[in-house]
């Protein structure tokens, strides 16, 4: 069999394309890369100026080769480097060198009287070529062809340079308004957010207000019918729990609604790490405590995401596990505040305890917090068939 092989009758050949359609080779980095944009001209300007001055004296040689090397300066500096590339192209036909100056300075000045000297200046240096005595000021048809030649090699490249800033400004001018759009949709999402925000915060509050006042309404009912003194302070507690849980509440759909609170309304206090032993309490649990957090001055937010953690397992344990052993453990490793809450299995005969609903969102909210804090949270059963939440939280978490 032969290494190549015909191609066959009726089939397309196939090139290798980019995702653009255009030919993979035309999008090649190199291509694209500044340092060949800016010397790929300057190569062919020289290979202009190699073949038009043979037989050209030094000093011929010499103006047409400045006029070369002036386009690595085209960029910063493009007038000057256009009158650079005049001398050059005045005695000698080089075309190439100012060509490419006329196109830098159309397209990088937005005045276009700037490009319009500087075309007209390329075309009369073209025209009245050295020596001036091969050029007669006879109205000649060759002298019209002439005219005619020098204005197109100066307004070509003016007209491709003006195209090219006319293209760079319109890309700039769609980014904005792609940018600008982008904001706008931003906006509008946002806003229908808030009116979706400030709708839940009303069902929120007509639902869950409603019931917990119930509750409370019923637990100081008992409180009051009730004379047995272990029903009287459960009930109490009930009662406390439901008010303070109403007014959180309160203050929270406030925030929802984007309202704000009145100015003379005082604001709850955020939980810290002093409040641990009056949650404890409060929960009617059984609780083996050991408090260490140190001297350690903790931020606010350090502290009130350990307050979380252990307020979001103690409800989980009231929950799921009902008269368990609880643990709770807070201490200071070093920048880090460690807080763990473990349980052991629900003592026998609580099965019949009917088990409060639940759907896992307190505890992905704990572990989101602590990582906005830069430390993380963890929850899983124990091999006893208890389970336990530990919280790693940095000191530099605010």
């Amino acid at each position: 069999m032969s290494t190549s092989e015909p191609v066959r009758t009726g089939e397309p050949v196939r090139t290798a394309t980019s995702g653009s359609g255009r030919p993979a080779w035309l999008t090649a980095p190199w291509l694209t890369a500044p340092w060949l944009m800016l010397t790929l001209p300057v190569l062919v300007a020289a290979l202009d100026t190699v073949l038009v001055s043979k037989g050209a004296s030094w000093w011929q040689v010499a103006l047409s080769a400045l006029a070369t090397a002036a386009l690595l300066l085209r960029r910063r500096w493009p007038v000057l480097v256009l009158l650079l590339t005049l001398p050059g192209s005045s005695v000698d036909f080089i075309w190439i060198a100012p060509m490419t100056a006329v196109y830098s300075v159309a397209s990088h000045y937005s005045k276009l009287r700037v490009t319009v000297l500087c075309a007209t200046a390329f075309a009369l240096v073209e025209f009245f070529h050295w020596p001036l005595a091969d050029h007669p000021f006879a109205l000649t048809r060759d002298n019209a062809l002439y005219a005619i030649q020098c204005v197109m090699l100066a307004a070509g490249p003016a007209a491709l340079g003006l195209l090219a800033r006319t293209r760079h400004e319109l890309a700039v001018r769609l980014d904005e308004l792609t940018k600008g759009q982008q904001r706008e949709s931003r906006l509008l999402a946002e806003r229908v957010l808030a009116t979706e925000r400030a709708r839940l915060a009303r069902e929120m509050h007509d639902v869950v207000s409603h019931q917990v006042s119930l509750i409370s309404i019923q637990a100081g009912a008992l409180q009051v019918v009730s004379s047995e003194p272990l029903v009287k302070s459960t009930a109490g507690t009930i009662r406390e729990l439901s008010v303070r849980t109403l007014e959180e509440l309160r203050q929270m759909v406030g925030v929802l609604r984007a309202a704000g609170l009145r100015p003379d309304a005082p604001l709850a206090p955020q939980p810290r790490l002093a409040d641990l032993p009056g949650l404890i309490e409060s929960s009617g649990l059984q609780v083996t405590t050991e408090l260490c957090p140190g001297d350690h001055p903790w931020p606010e937010a350090v502290e009130r995401a350990a307050y979380r953690t252990v307020q979001e397992a103690l409800t989980n344990i009231t929950k799921h596990a009902p008269g368990a052993a609880i643990e709770v453990r807070l201490g200071a490793r070093g920048p880090r505040l460690l807080v763990e809450v473990r349980n052991g299995p629900p003592p026998l005969g609580t099965s019949s305890v009917p088990v409060l609903p639940g759907g896992g969102h307190g505890l992905v909210g704990l572990r989101e917090r602590a990582q906005l804090l830069g430390g993380s949270l963890t929850a899983a059963a124990t091999p006893e068939g208890g389970f336990v939440v530990r919280a790693d939280l940095p000191a530099v978490g605010e």
